[in-house]
């Protein structure tokens, strides 16, 4: 089982859960950040590090954001890793309250 990055991340970007990760298989985007299933080890350090509860175990994703898993497979192809802790966007905090964020990904 891997982990799945999900809609709770976009446009927040807190990057708590990168530093934790013992494999570095995190994926950053402009404003969303995804996990590579073939480095993942799933070790699920990352999920309690995560302050917008965003991540899930493959087999713990909502039904409703299921589209994520293959997301963070196809994005983790073409996104750089990010293996340091960055300051979050300016307005993270507010957007961390929003839900049905999808259409404000970027890629």
């Amino acid at each position: 089982m891997t982990y799945v990055v999900t809609e709770s991340c976009i446009k927040c970007k807190y990057t708590d859960c990168v530093v934790v990760c013992p494999v570095d298989c995190f994926r950053e985007g402009p404003n969303f950040l995804v996990i590579d299933p073939e480095i993942c080890i799933d070790c699920s350090v990352c999920v309690t590090e995560c302050p917008v509860e965003a991540i899930y175990g493959l087999e713990d994703v909502p039904e409703a954001q299921k589209d994520y898993i293959a997301l963070n497979a196809e994005l983790s192809k073409v996104w750089k890793p990010i293996i340091e802790k960055k300051d979050a966007p300016a307005d993270a905090d507010e957007w961390a309250k929003n839900k049905d964020k999808k259409h404000l990904l970027e890629k």
